[in-house]
Formats: structure tokens, C-alpha cells, sequence
């Protein structure tokens, strides 16, 4: 386990996920992303569902992060929010399962710590904590994660609501715990992934930015506009 993270140490991890009703929704076309991110010189991958992350593990031997989007009624976690939901995806093949770890409530009677706790007693994977606030990933390590994410600030009502990745948030986790934080959420270009590995993140994860045509497309579309800003 130690190998893997030092396989992503100051990396680009790159997330192969197409959302719902996305025409690149595919076990086989997140393959072949995943493929085309390795070529380029990724050093891991993110992946969400276990027919994605097998499919995955079948042509590509980078570190692997798996993960399950689940919407469960009554609840608003949804990344891999149940020991079920994590056990399918480490047996789909990968090397480290993330999980919602806020301090929301989860389904079956467990919070955050429970989960992460139950995940590390039952699968012999590594466990990446994605968190929204500081509080969030201090408890997580605390519980035993091996990894924290920023993946969640943001997406979380009560955390910073801004437009680009939080890098104070990086920053903050990185002098507080002495595990690995790797930051994700709206890093769109190579300056702002730089500058996450400047302020302490042990590895950053890029997906939209990489693996999102349709996303990328309605950017350039933006910018094109007879009213778009010199910014847009």
C-alpha cells in the first residue's frame, strides 16, 4: 500500500467520469480515457461505479480510485456511502476507494468515522476521505483514513462557495494532519494544479478540465460570445 502512494506522489490523477446522460458513458470509453490519461503521463486514475473501475483495471496498471455515486433517499452523501457500496467497488479492482466523509448524516446509522472505520476493517484497501472542510478532514484522519480529498468543498452548503479550487483549504489541511491531502474540485488549468502542489497537496486530481468534451466545448462556447469578458 505504501507503493501506491508513492506512485502519485506530486502526480496528476486523473478522474475519468461522464455524468448521466452524457454520450461518453461507458464502462469501455472511461477505459480508453483512462488509456489516453496514462499515455499522457498520469500517475493515477479516479473512476466511479465498479463496471468503470473494472473495466479500467483492465487496461491500465496505475494506482485506482474507486468510487460509487449513489443517490440513497434521505440523504444527501452520495459517493460511496455505504461498506456495500465500498466492498463492490474494491472488488471491481481498486487500490484505494474514496468516500464521502462530511460530517452529514449516512445511511445505516453511521457517520463519517463509522464508515471509514468499517471500510478499513473489512477490505484490504486505502481510504481517501473527500471532505469539505478542515474540521471534516481532521476528523477523517483522526478515523483512519490513509488519504484526504478537497473533492467536496464547495458542494457542501456550508463550505466556501467559490468559483475556482480551494486552495486555502489545500493549504490548511497540509499543516494540520500528517497524511496525504490531494486536491480536487475546479482545477481547470496547469497554473492552478501547480500551485496546489505549492501549497502542500500531495497530489492533484483533474477531471472536468481533462475528461469532459462537453464541458470544455461549452467553454470555448462561452468565450465566443459577443459579450463574454477578455476573462471568460
Amino acid at each position: 500500500m505504501p507503493d501506491i502512494l508513492t506512485a502519485i506522489r506530486g502526480g496528476l490523477i486523473v478522474s475519468c467520469q461522464a455524468k448521466p446522460g452524457s454520450p461518453l458513458r461507458s464502462p469501455e470509453i472511461m477505459a480508453a480515457m483512462a488509456r489516453a490519461a496514462s499515455i499522457g503521463g498520469a500517475k493515477g486514475i479516479r473512476a466511479n461505479t465498479p463496471q468503470d473501475v473494472a473495466a479500467i483495471r483492465a487496461v491500465v496498471g496505475l494506482p485506482l480510485i474507486g468510487l460509487w455515486k449513489q443517490d440513497i433517499p434521505g440523504f444527501d452523501v452520495y459517493i460511496t456511502p455505504t461498506l456495500a457500496a465500498a466492498k463492490a467497488i474494491a472488488a471491481a479492482g481498486a487500490d484505494i476507494v474514496a468516500l464521502d466523509a462530511t460530517l452529514r448524516p449516512h445511511p445505516e446509522g453511521l457517520d463519517a468515522t463509522g464508515l471509514i472505520k468499517a471500510v478499513k476493517g473489512a477490505l484490504r484497501v486505502l481510504v481517501m476521505a473527500d471532505i469539505s472542510t478542515l474540521e471534516e478532514g481532521i476528523a477523517a484522519a483522526r478515523a483512519g483514513a490513509d488519504i484526504l480529498s478537497t473533492t467536496l468543498s464547495g458542494y457542501t452548503p456550508y463550505s466556501p462557495q467559490i468559483k475556482g479550487p480551494d486552495l486555502e483549504l489545500v493549504a490548511a489541511l497540509s499543516r494540520a494532519v500528517s497524511i496525504p491531502v490531494i486536491a480536487e474540485g475546479r482545477i481547470s488549468t496547469p497554473a492552478e494544479a501547480r500551485r496546489a502542489l505549492d501549497v502542500g497537496a500531495y497530489a492533484v486530481v483533474v477531471g472536468t478540465a481533462i475528461t469532459a468534451p462537453d464541458a470544455i466545448t461549452a467553454r470555448f462556447v462561452r468565450a465566443l460570445r459577443p459579450d463574454a469578458s477578455p476573462q471568460t
